[in-house]
């Protein structure tokens, strides 16, 4: 097995919506939780990842976005896990009923092994 990064992506609206109110926040915590749950019980979830603030900045060379972390369509990063799976395939097949894929969405990386 290998491991796979996701990081879960969304705008401020999306984020917004889903966390808005007390009783929203409660609903996609409950969701999101049954989807790890599942891949725990599956054996596919490597580290639970941590949620992100969304501020932070961008740096490159020379100088500082100070408008990020963006990606160029103003999505923002939320938040990351670590999974195990064969394959990148089956690590895209994996993210099904995640709810982050209502409003948003999830990259997903490989980890690099040296």
């Amino acid at each position: 097995m290998s491991q796979f990064v996701y990081l879960f992506r969304a705008t401020e609206a999306a984020r917004d919506a889903a966390m808005g109110t007390p009783a929203r926040a409660q609903r996609s915590l409950e969701r999101y939780l049954a989807w790890i749950r599942e891949l725990q019980a599956g054996g596919h979830l490597a580290h639970p990842g941590q949620p992100l603030e969304p501020i932070g900045t961008v740096v490159r060379k020379d100088e500082v976005v100070t408008d990020g972390p963006y990606v160029e369509a103003k999505d923002i990063v939320l938040g990351f896990i670590v999974v195990e799976a064969r394959d990148l395939a089956h690590a895209i097949a994996l993210t099904a009923g995640c709810p982050i894929l209502d409003d948003g969405s999830i990259e997903v990386r490989p980890v690099a092994i040296h």
